[in-house]
């Protein structure tokens, strides 16, 4: 790295997201990498940060948290990856030896958990310092290029992790609300559980039919138009679906996902909701529902990545545009009105060549 600066995606505080010039990241502990980022994506979570629902965020650090690049540096005591390597991103920054990573639920390291463009300094720009390199950064083949692994770290595997807690069996009729990037990939991992049908809701018709063809959905819901419990009911026999992934995090859908559950349903919340939510218990009364929610636990990066090796997931077609990172205020602008069928962003550096 021969530069002095780089440009940089800043969060200054609510409703502030701006561009500027920041010094390049160095190793500061010797687990520590050092990452040139190839190419980078905008999660519905930075919006979250910039509309102040996220406390945990600090004003002044750089957004991102998804990302595929290059290693260029790394700390004395890493030992998994070396310059050179390409590589994906997690979500989660975990140091693999607390009570919660050694129980699997890295999301709630001790030292860790969602770091990366919330508390420390994040992959919207140019370089990026990633902790805990060893547990934060998965190698890739050369089978599975850039745009195919963008999505392993966070949103691909928040998809897998709410078909995981779904508790999806086969022959199961699931449920998934919201068709945007954590929903889609839901819809892809939960047709690894076997279910019998997979029924996709979304308010956006162009979002519906990517499922469609994706092939991720068999049955598509528009709730503008459809009552989603009752068309759920219809399908089922009566009973509901037999697991439900909340995925949209909208004002109404949390209660959509317990009513159109079957009783003794799981119904797997993985939205991030920008105010809270109700349990109206006398209303569930009898249902016997479970609920599970998240923060995904980001640990099966190389399963995943593995599953887009071997062809059995494939979250391309969610990568709709593709920006420099000189242009990311309209990436950030298009991506949150979904403008021109806008599903995700992927940015690329300045010097890189389109596609």
């Amino acid at each position: 790295m021969t530069m002095e600066s780089m440009l940089a995606t800043v969060y200054g505080g609510i409703n502030d997201i701006h561009l500027e010039r920041r010094p390049l990241p160095a190793i500061q502990k010797p687990t520590d990498a050092v990452v040139r980022v190839r190419l980078s994506s905008i999660c519905t979570s930075d919006l979250h940060i910039r509309n102040g629902a996220v406390p945990r965020a600090r004003p002044g650090i750089i957004l991102g948290h998804e990302f595929v690049g290059e290693v260029v540096a790394v700390g004395a005591e890493v030992r998994k990856v070396r310059p050179g390597d390409r590589v994906s991103a997690n979500v989660e920054t975990f140091c693999g030896s607390c009570f919660f990573c050694r129980n699997g639920f890295v999301n709630n390291c001790e030292q860790g958990g969602w770091e990366l463009g919330c508390r420390i300094d994040g992959c919207q720009a140019e370089y990026v310092r990633v902790p805990f390199a060893d547990n934060g950064l998965n190698l890739l083949p050369d089978s599975v290029d850039d745009t195919a692994a963008l999505l392993v770290g966070d949103v691909l595997a928040s998809g897998y992790f709410g078909a995981e807690l779904a508790e999806i069996r086969p022959g199961d009729s699931v449920l998934v609300l919201g068709a945007g990037p954590v929903g889609l990939c839901a819809m892809s991992c939960a047709r690894l559980f076997g279910p019998a049908r997979i029924i996709a809701c979304d308010p956006l018709p162009e979002r519906l039919e990517l499922a469609r063809r994706m092939g991720v959905a068999d049955v598509l819901l528009n709730p503008t138009t459809d009552n989603v419990p009752e068309a759920v009911q219809a399908l089922t026999l009566g009973r509901g679906a037999d697991a439900v992934i909340e995925a949209a995090g909208g004002h109404d859908t949390f209660q959509t996902a317990w009513q159109a559950a079957r009783a003794n349903a799981c119904v797997a919340v993985v939205a991030l909701y920008e105010e809270d939510q109700v349990l109206p218990l006398p209303r569930m009364y009898g249902k016997n529902l479970i609920f599970k929610t998240g923060g995904v636990d980001a640990i099966h990066s190389d399963r995943l990545i593995s599953l887009i090796a071997s062809g059995k997931i494939d979250t391309r077609p969610l990568i709709t545009h593709t920006f420099p990172l000189s242009r990311i205020m309209d990436a950030y602008s298009l991506f949150e009105r979904h403008a021109d069928g806008c599903v995700k962003c992927a940015i690329r550096p300045d010097d890189a060549q389109e596609g």
